[in-house]
């Protein structure tokens, strides 16, 4: 197994446990994800993104569905295909700013990420799903 499919892997494990030291640690301190909902840049910033996310889903769960080859790179690279999952039971920041509270409604979005790792942590990780998946499911339209 490749040390940035390693990476992956630890990261996932740490974001099921809800670990969010754990999460940062997969990340170097000058790391930079980038998502639909934005950049964040550095842990402090990357870590808001995932808190963000555990707290509006208690029992939030990424689960990873294909992992791909990706031949010699410069870098050592490592893509996914997962779905993320959970029940929304907390406070959750809207695109506009306002916060949704909890709607107990379940979700399941399926996305695909692509992290370069240097050194065994990685530094970027571009996560890329439907945002309006998300939305729709959570009981928000468009306006």
């Amino acid at each position: 197994m490749s040390d940035a499919r390693e990476v992956k892997e630890r990261l996932f494990r740490a974001l099921n446990a809800h670990d969010l030291s754990g999460v940062l640690e997969c990340y170097s301190p000058d790391a930079v994800l980038v998502s639909p909902a934005g950049i964040a840049e550095g842990r402090d910033q990357i870590a808001w993104y995932y808190e963000h996310f555990l707290v509006a889903f208690a029992d939030y769960r990424i689960t990873a569905w294909q992992h791909l080859p990706c031949g010699d790179t410069v870098l050592d690279i490592a893509v996914n295909e997962w779905t993320i999952s959970g029940t929304h039971t907390g406070p959750f920041i809207l695109p506009d700013g306002r916060t949704a509270e909890a709607t107990g409604r379940k979700i399941a979005v399926r996305g695909a990420g692509l992290c370069a790792i240097e050194n065994g942590e990685v530094v970027t990780n571009r996560e890329y799903y439907d945002q309006l998946e998300l939305y729709t499911q959570l009981g928000f339209g468009l306006t």
